[in-house]
């Protein structure tokens, strides 16, 4: 029998190669309206008056006064207005739509509306007096006594910037309300999390509410949150206007008002023994969350949790808090706050290491947890740590060794580095929600044609979900995989499975998946139309507790290990990529070219986090939003990635399967300045490292 990882053709790949996908561009319904936006020039404002002009006939304002339910957006919390209020919190804030059958004439007149604003002090980027909407804290062992009678004591600081998706296709969505019903259509990655909103915001029942997934071009975690408030704003609108509505966002309105990853600012402190060893280590992080709360509470617990990364850490004192701003709100961003918290982690161990007088890989190997160690928060490492074998395989890929000893000793303009990361990704989400909230339910319908569909509620945004849950049905099913079908989420017809999000629709859903298909399987009769449903089931280890942030904070990690070569002309500061390296356990692969895919582009976007990806907020709007001043990696930048897997079968996934989507993107950013401090003889303790940022921090003596 194949292995289940032999690649096949994905589920969507005809329709996609064809160009026969519809997005929510290409949906086209009798009678739909567009709109134009009056958003907030002020990051923060009393709203005054709003003067719309005279429409035309066909033409509408919606604005608050439209929301038939609660005009707050329902998140973790409900803190944002759908439509502003009183008050205005960040530049480009909705304030109204103007919404009619022409797209550019409702644009048009949207910039005829006059605000008027009574300006209030703003809070920019980690501003002073700036008000705490977040905070944790947690502690393990006895920090407090190995501080004190450490030999010595370290400190360092670190700066991480925004990040933006950059999905191929913007945001957008559709609304209807027929019969009292209010349905849309978006680019999604969660389409409960959307029906919830909508639902608090129509004033609506459960079973008055439809969500459904469009065809989604790329997501990366920006399509977490942000769908829910563009949601309730197409079914205000289609409820205001008594037609269809559509919004789908050009490339500048998206960047500049969509959720981004959070800037940070992280202090660690090491207390070292005579040998240099860590005997406690102290972080203290600080993000910035922007106007609105939204997921950044969630995302600070997941950069606390990783405080101690991949190592075993006796005594540990962290603490983090997420401030206001009035800057547009930050979101989820694939690693979901772990990519801050490695950089800064890995950084500072390569600093011990050298103050050690010791190489990083050997100074880091020393403090590797190993299977049965505690981690951060208490809980175990309860399966096998492969660390060995990765490191392994990718210093015999990529050289590393031998390279860091010859780049150590260099002179003239252009000057070689190589610099590796070590990093783990908890995977599903923190703590006891899968079990308290999410409660994933999913059914499997056998028709009377022995076709088999799956009916969950996640989606496939890229990465191929349809496809890996297909394999596992056909393959428990004994079936061809055609003959298993999986559509695109209708909450009309699939139960909450949760989101898309959190590295838990394989390993979770998908285990479910696979226990469905035993049952249908072992009661499968040719011809005969049947359904099972399944219900997750809590695999209790010890017990997460939030208040003092102890527990497992997740089932399983999976692991990797970075290499990242460049070479930096030390007279222009710019860094040229010369090579990278990733090997990853993520249990067992569903599909290689899938997970090929994954490996390959998180690295590169980790990659282009790390060095070019500059976003500034200046006066509250974003400067670059657009894709001529925010730069991503394209073909011209990057070299070939050489990539590999190492197999530790994960028990409780689908054929052995963890999380791997989010994982691939935590180490490219610090093995990428750890390779520029190597060629630049400088240290590097911010990313993006721009030549401008760099050039600052190089001696030229």
């Amino acid at each position: 029998m194949k292995r289940i990882s032999e690649s096949v053709t994905k589920k969507d790949h005809a329709e996609k190669a064809a160009g026969d996908a519809r997005y929510i561009a290409d949906l086209s319904f009798d009678g739909m309206l567009h709109a134009g936006w009056v958003r907030s020039g002020r990051a923060h404002a009393r709203l005054l008056g709003v003067r719309v002009p005279p429409l035309p006939e066909g033409y509408r304002a919606v604005d608050r006064r439209d929301v038939p339910g609660v005009n707050l957006l329902k998140v973790v919390t409900s803190e944002q207005p759908i439509f502003a209020e009183d008050e205005v919190r960040f530049v480009g804030e909705a304030i109204m739509m103007i919404v009619g059958p022409d797209g550019a004439k409702a644009r048009e007149l949207a910039r005829k509306v006059e605000v008027d604003y009574g300006d209030l002090p703003a809070s920019e980027l980690f501003g002073e007096g700036a008000e705490t909407v977040a905070s944790y804290a947690y502690k393990k062992g006895d920090p407090e006594s190995a501080f004190a009678s450490a030999a010595s004591v370290v400190g360092e600081t670190f700066e991480t910037g925004y990040q933006e998706q950059a999905y191929i296709e913007p945001q957008g969505a559709i609304g209807f309300y027929e019969d009292g019903k209010s349905t849309v259509y978006g680019s999604m990655q969660c389409p409960y999390y959307v029906k919830a909103a909508v639902a608090q915001a129509m004033g609506l029942g459960d079973d008055a509410v439809r969500i459904v997934q469009a065809t989604t071009g790329g997501a990366f975690g920006g399509k977490e949150d942000y769908p829910s408030l563009l949601g309730c704003q197409v079914a205000v609108a289609a409820r205001a206007c008594g037609a269809p509505v559509r919004v789908v966002f050009d490339r500048r309105e998206d960047m500049a008002v969509t959720p981004k990853r959070h800037p940070s600012r992280i202090d660690y402190e090491a207390a070292l023994d005579a040998e240099g060893n860590v005997l406690a280590l102290r972080m203290d992080v600080t993000f910035d969350g922007g106007a609105y709360l939204g997921l950044s509470g969630v995302v600070l617990q997941r950069a606390l949790i990783a405080a101690a990364g991949v190592y075993r850490v006796d005594n540990l004192d962290v603490r983090g808090r997420v401030l206001a701003s009035n800057t547009v709100p930050n979101g989820a961003f694939r690693g979901f706050g772990a990519p801050q918290a490695f950089f800064a982690l890995e950084t500072f161990m390569n600093r011990l290491a050298f103050r050690a007088g010791r190489e990083p890989l050997d100074y880091k190997l020393r403090h590797l947890a190993r299977k049965g160690d505690l981690t951060a928060t208490g809980g175990v490492f309860h399966h096998d740590i492969v660390m060995d074998k990765m490191i392994e395989k990718i210093d015999a890929m990529s050289g590393y060794r031998e390279k860091r000893a010859r780049y150590a000793s260099q002179d003239g303009r252009y000057r070689r580095g190589i610099g590796l990361s070590l990093f783990l990704h908890g995977c599903g989400f923190t703590g006891s929600a899968e079990k308290d909230y999410i409660k994933s339910v999913i059914r499997m319908a056998k028709r009377a044609d022995d076709t088999v569909e799956i009916l969950a509620s996640n989606t496939d945004m890229g990465q191929g979900l349809k496809t890996t849950f297909a394999k596992i049905a056909s393959r428990v099913l004994g079936i061809p995989l055609d003959r298993v079908i999986v559509e695109n989420p209708d909450t009309d017809r699939v139960p909450n499975s949760g989101p898309t999000v959190a590295s838990r629709s394989l390993m979770i859903v998908g285990k479910l998946v696979e226990r469905a298909s035993e049952r249908l399987r072992d009661r499968w009769v040719p011809g005969r139309a049947d359904e099972v449903e399944e219900h997750y089931r809590h695999a209790e280890l010890i017990p997460w507790d939030l208040a003092t942030f102890t527990g497992d904070a997740y089932p399983a990690y999976s692991w990797g290990v970075n290499v990242v070569e460049v070479e930096v002309d030390t007279l222009l500061a710019t860094a040229e990529l010369k090579g990278a390296w990733g090997v990853f356990d993520v249990g067992n692969a569903i599909d290689d070219t899938i997970m090929r895919g994954q490996m390959e582009g998180g690295m590169l976007q980790a990659i282009g986090y790390g060095s070019i990806e500059k976003m500034e907020n200046a006066g509250g709007k974003i400067r670059q939003a657009s894709m001529t001043d925010y730069i991503v990696p394209t073909a011209m930048d990057v070299v070939p990635i050489g990539t590999a897997l190492v197999d530790n079968f994960y028990p409780e996934g689908p054929f052995g399967a963890k999380g791997a989507g989010e994982l691939t993107i935590i180490g490219g950013a610090p093995a990428y300045s750890a390779a520029v401090e190597q060629a630049a003889g400088a240290p590097v303790n911010f990313i993006p490292v721009t030549p401008e940022r760099l050039m600052e921090v190089i001696s030229h003596d």
